[in-house]
């Protein structure tokens, strides 16, 4: 419980310190599509900073990839409020224990955004019938406060079965329970395997008054007033004397482990009943983190900010107890040491991009966390995780993304990782073999061969990147052997490069070049050389050696060249991605492979372009409506893009220390970081609209590198900005 009783310390300073930043957050931002495009896939519901609950309506009976967070603003109907998702990803699971509340036996009503509010820590709907729904959270609990019109029948809906679709991922609900414990109690649990396989989800509702029934059913079979129904479709109908009062509070506490942790997460965190303390609480924990960072400036933009800030602190989510205790990766439940908790939900192919830098500079204590967690994936599975949901590994995408998390960690100095841990960690992550990575492969050719392993180029190219981050970890712990190998390893993209076609390309293990090549045609997750992407985009992938990709491409002026091509190519053959959005040229926003493009013109002496490109994308591609985003926020990365690229900053190679310069959106930026210190990004514009940088000051001296190094940012200090 430690990280999290710090960040609500801090809400209480902050708050009364630095203002209502909630106030600027819109949950609705991103959660429905406009046509033909992606809008982020977030969810409106009430949740907390890295809490395991996410309170949320859901509109769908079974909510698949396309409305991941189980939410979608162009719906019509919601089904209830379940206690677990997703948020911003392009697959869907959890979905855990609907509660649906009703004055008849009906369980969908109409969802009318006129009533309809949603704030950090907080939403509320009306729902047919007059019923008032309103949701909170804790970390691990959700608080329901439902308010019946007078006169009429109180009813709730509890729905076990209500998931993902089945069959998908191969879902399906291994065994569940619930259980009438006593007048004002019913717990269970679920067992269910899909994306995330086989989670355990534990559960102990508390009722603020007492049911005067509580019928348990199953797809077959009828129990009635039975005390305790087990099987695989499990549903209870529970109902209140109405001469009891209209309202009814409902706190759902969950656990991994057991209905024991269930029940004391819940009376740590949710003692009593006062819902309006429980969301005002939520409101300060919020307040504080968003704290961290200050901006002034356009409300509208201030608005997409603080929404964006918000979004990247969702997630990663807690799962251990509050004593420690979680479910591991072998299913046993082991511990974290004192005072540590254990988290997961880790969408690393997005998040290594941004999401984690920034928190190694506003949460340090929270990146330590998760790299900690990381670590005991890591004891447990004999590798760092690839995609980590529930405490388990879907390995979705591709890469060893963790690694560069993990030596980001250690080489900026965060305190409470053990740097000779992490080491063997990441080697360990990049020469065991495992799915999507096969290393032996990878030793013999100096490349992932098409034949060998689908994916080849993508994963040849992010590879690279990743052994480029065990090397500098071994060098900065002298550990010498280590550093030469890995950084012999990650100059294997140049291994794929073409001098003909002046592109990264697929080859057989006999070193052909993959046949037909086409630069614009799209990669999915099989049958083509590119992951979510076409040569185009894939060829600006060496972020750990800009100017070695420069001289592939023939010198800065042939770079430039190219990367004006790459913005305004808008050729297409055929059939694009599903994740392919946010087009700028050949650009796609909309996706993480392109997320650092912009900011190369930089290396090439050309920041003008990249201030342009950034400026646009800044305003064009992201708004305050439920369209809000170009593409899936896949677990805050969208998100966190729009932070960095609107403080004026952002990190093309994420383990560098270093951080391109682009063009910042606020007036004034104030990083208000652990030690006390802040780094301020002053703007002095001419014109109220300039974009363009004229010059810079850092700390009163000239600063003509377009480079902010994150030992700046940390020591505190005023980036003066000249447009």
């Amino acid at each position: 419980m430690k990280h999290i009783t710090t960040l609500l310390s801090l809400a209480v300073a902050l708050s009364a310190y630095g203002g209502k930043y909630t106030a600027y957050v819109n949950p609705f931002i991103g959660t429905g599509a406009v046509e033909n495009s992606l809008s982020g896939n977030c969810y409106p519901g009430a949740t907390v900073p890295f809490g395991m609950v996410q309170l949320s309506p859901d509109t769908q009976a079974a909510p698949d990839w396309d409305k991941a967070s189980g939410y979608d603003y162009n719906d019509t109907h919601t089904c209830g409020f379940s206690h677990t998702r997703l948020s911003g990803t392009g697959a869907c699971d959890l979905i855990d224990l609907l509660l649906m509340p009703s004055v008849d036996s009906s369980v969908w009503s109409a969802l009318d955004h006129s009533k309809e509010k949603a704030s950090p820590g907080y939403y509320s709907l009306e729902l047919d019938g007059g019923i008032l729904a309103e949701l909170t959270a804790t970390a691990r609990t959700g608080i329901h406060r439902y308010t019946y019109p007078k006169g009429c029948r109180q009813r709730l809906y509890i729905d076990l079965d209500h998931s993902a679709p089945k069959g998908s991922w191969d879902r399906r609900i291994i065994q569940s329970q619930l259980r009438v414990t006593g007048p004002q109690t019913i717990e269970g649990y679920r067992v269910i395997t899909g994306w995330a396989k086989l989670r355990r989800v534990y559960f102990h509702i508390e009722l603020s008054r007492p049911m005067a029934s509580c019928s348990l059913l199953s797809a077959d079979r009828d129990y009635g007033r039975a005390a305790v129904a087990n099987g695989n479709n499990l549903k209870a109908w529970v109902d209140f004397d109405p001469d009891g009062g209209d309202c009814v509070v409902v706190k759902v506490g969950l656990s991994t482990t057991s209905l024991a942790h269930a029940r004391a997460n819940m009376a740590h965190e949710a003692a009593g009943w006062d819902f309006d303390g429980f969301v005002g609480r939520a409101d300060a924990v919020w307040d504080g983190i968003l704290g961290r960072i200050e901006v002034k400036g356009d409300s509208t933009e201030m608005q997409k900010f603080y929404t964006a800030l918000y979004h990247t602190m969702i997630q990663p989510n807690v799962i251990s107890d509050i004593n420690g205790e979680y479910t591991s990766t072998d299913y046993s439940t082991q511990k974290m040491p004192h005072g540590q908790q254990y988290y997961t939900t880790f969408s690393l192919w997005d998040t290594f991009r941004a999401a984690h830098p920034l928190y190694t500079i506003i949460a340090p204590e929270m990146d330590a966390a998760f790299v900690n967690s990381m670590l005991a994936h890591f004891d447990s599975y004999g590798y760092l995780p690839i995609w980590s949901l529930w405490g388990q590994d879907n390995y979705c995408m591709i890469g060893n993304h963790a690694i560069p998390v993990v030596a980001d960690a250690v080489l900026k100095g965060i305190g409470g990782i053990d740097p000779e841990r992490a080491l063997r960690a990441c080697v360990a992550s990049a020469t065991t073999v495992h799915p999507g990575s096969p290393f032996d492969v990878w030793e013999e050719y100096g490349y992932m061969p098409e034949d060998l392993q689908s994916q080849s180029v993508s994963i040849t190219l992010e590879q690279s990147f990743d052994d480029w981050c065990v090397a500098q970890l071994a060098s900065r712990l002298e550990n010498d052997s280590v550093a030469r190998h890995f950084a012999i390893r990650s100059r294997s993209f140049a291994n794929l490069y073409d001098a003909g076609s002046g592109f990264f390309r697929g080859r057989t293990s006999d070193g052909r070049w993959v046949e037909p090549f086409d630069p614009l045609r799209y990669g999915a997750n099989g049958g083509n050389p590119y992951t979510e992407g076409n040569a185009w985009q894939y060829l600006w992938y060496v972020p750990h050696d800009v100017p070695a990709l420069i001289e592939l491409l023939g010198g800065r002026k042939k770079f430039v060249d190219r990367l004006d091509a790459f913005f305004s190519l808008t050729e297409s053959s055929g059939a694009k991605n599903d994740n392919a959005s946010g087009f700028i040229g050949q650009y796609v926003h909309g996706n993480e492979p392109s997320h650092h493009v912009a900011y190369l013109y930089n290396y090439a002496g050309k920041p003008q372009k990249t201030q342009d490109l950034v400026h646009k994308i800044c305003t064009e591609l992201y708004n305050n409506s439920s369209s809000g985003y170009a593409g899936n926020d896949d677990c805050g990365e969208m998100s966190s893009w729009f932070v960095f690229s609107s403080m004026g900053f952002y990190p093309v190679n994420p383990v560098s220390g270093e951080y391109s310069i682009g063009s910042p959106l606020f007036d004034r930026v104030a990083i208000r970081l652990a030690s006390g210190r802040t780094f301020d990004v002053r703007v002095h514009r001419k014109g109220s609209h300039g974009h363009r940088i004229k010059a810079m000051r850092l700390n009163g001296k000239a600063h003509r590198r377009y480079v902010l190094r994150h030992s700046d940012i940390m020591a505190g200090g005023v980036l003066d900005v000249y447009m």
